[in-house]
């Protein structure tokens, strides 16, 4: 994700280096197995209710143990002249434990019946939290279908450290987008990136209006008045990547290397939006090189024109981006940025949201590359602007551990990016990029941690690394220059 200024991430920032001219931007997922009919509890099993939580340091409450999740089918109508929203939602999940209820996070919207294995099944809310109770104790090891029927006036998450995310309702439509959390306020999900899973979307709006979201396009079917339009990711994906963007889009089309693409420029979006979305498949070419084959079935991006959202974010397959980046020009390394992230985030995820430095440090040294490529300054005028210049608060604040109040603060983003060249430095270039290659092959479609990063580090290198590490993500003081080993 990248921020255009200090607001609705609290402690984002962008370092302007005037100097330099630089200036800141921010195998496909398995099915459920089969459903197999639920055994009535015995004495022999010990049926207990899901957690509420993964139990994530930063995040206890978000997502949900005991299952893990093969496919949403989301299917929704969203009416904006009411701001009324409608759905169905079906989670082909496998259970992991012997389960007596089961919990989805929702938020705001009322859950009108719910269906396990085709039978109905109890459910009542608890804030933000759906418990389910099936008719029969789930069973672990065996898949399951859980269908959720919803509707009602869906409302963003609010969060006064972090800023708002979910679905906000717009002048022509609707957008919604958010980091850490957004997609429970648009259908029922283990919100939590440990818990990917393939999606398929059918998005119900007025005729005239589009809806975007993730992946392939499956083309749109009209009827009475209304369009359905139908979208799948059938790669692994994180929750809060996942987006729906309805309004009056300026539409562009095309087939890069096999994959479609499909972009989206609001109606009301100025300056060279257009333009610069248009540069998204050279630069993800451009990527390839560094980081190895591109990791989705489609590319794009969708440009939104709405002063609640001034950053972008790398929903999976198709970045939304707000069009405040590109008022004053064409601006590509913001696109480098969010597109690196389909690489570092969104294939490969994070396995907690501490690990956070593991999507932002990526996506932002990836800018400086392709600041590189682009001739306008190098990967190491960057880090050494950045390292005369940058806040003092950047030293003290640990891009490896930064508490939830600093997820998104200029460390995790530039001090994460000065890592990685420090790394860089310190093992040389050919050790270096196979780091990242490696990291994204063995990675894809998979989470990971910062433990697991070093350790692929030190085993290409053949070195020790942990004082880099530490001095690097864990210290509180700026480290010493730099320097091969």
């Amino acid at each position: 994700m990248r921020v255009t200024r200090r607001r609705m991430r609290v402690g984002v920032g962008l370092l302007v280096t005037a100097a330099l001219g630089l200036t800141g931007c921010d195998s496909a997922a398995p099915e459920a197995a089969a459903p197999s009919p639920s055994a009535s509890p015995t004495p022999s099993r010990n049926f207990t209710a899901g957690a509420k939580g993964v139990g994530d340091a930063y995040f206890p409450s978000y997502g949900n143990g005991g299952y893990d999740v093969g496919r949403y089918t989301v299917k929704v109508r969203y009416d904006p002249a009411k701001d009324t929203l409608s759905g169905t939602t079906t989670v082909r999940a496998t259970a992991t434990a012997d389960l007596s209820t089961f919990n989805l996070d929702l938020a705001g919207l009322t859950v009108t019946s719910v269906t396990v294995d085709g039978a109905p099944a109890t459910h009542t809310r608890d804030a933000n939290e759906l418990v389910v109770k099936p008719a029969a104790g789930l069973i672990s090891g065996n898949g399951f279908v859980a269908e959720i029927a919803y509707e009602g006036k869906p409302k963003p998450l609010k969060n006064e450290v972090l800023g708002d995310g979910g679905f906000l309702h717009t002048a022509d439509g609707a957008i919604a987008l958010g980091q850490p959390e957004s997609a429970s306020t648009w259908f029922p999900v283990n919100d939590h990136p440990s818990d990917k899973a393939a999606y398929d979307f059918e998005i119900t709006v007025p005729d005239g209006l589009t809806a975007v979201s993730n992946g392939v396009p499956g083309g749109k079917a009209s009827k009475d008045g209304w369009t359905t339009w139908t979208w799948s990711e059938k790669s692994p994906m994180a929750s809060y990547l996942s987006t729906l963007v309805i309004g009056k889009f300026r539409i562009t089309t095309a087939v890069h290397r096999g994959k479609p693409v499909y972009s989206a420029v609001a109606i009301a979006a100025k300056g060279a939006a257009d333009s610069s979305i248009a540069e998204t498949t050279k630069v993800a070419d451009y990527l390839e090189t560094v980081f190895g084959p591109y990791p989705f079935d489609a590319y794009g991006g969708v440009v939104v024109s709405d002063d609640r959202i001034r950053y972008a974010l790398e929903t999976q397959s198709r970045p939304v981006y707000s069009d405040s980046f590109f008022r004053q020009g064409e601006n590509t390394e913001v696109v480098a940025h969010e597109l690196a992230h389909q690489w570092f985030g969104d294939s490969v995820t994070l396995a907690k949201w501490e690990d956070i430095w593991l999507n932002e440090g990526f996506a932002t040294y990836a800018e400086w590359l392709w600041a590189e490529r682009t001739r306008k300054y190098t990967a190491e005028q960057a880090f050494d602007v950045r390292y005369a210049r940058v806040p003092a608060q950047v030293w003290k604040t640990p891009p490896g551990k930064p508490g939830v109040k600093n997820l998104f603060s200029e460390s995790v983003y530039q001090r994460g990016g000065m890592t990685l060249h420090a790394l860089r430095v310190a093992v040389g270039d050919k050790a270096f990029f196979e780091i990242v290659r490696t990291w994204a092959a063995e990675k894809r479609n998979a989470t990971a941690t910062t433990a697991e990063f070093v350790a692929l580090a030190e085993r290409i290198s053949g070195k020790k690394l942990d004082a880099l590490f530490d001095a690097w993500l864990y210290g509180t003081k700026k480290p010493p220059t730099p320097k091969r080993l």
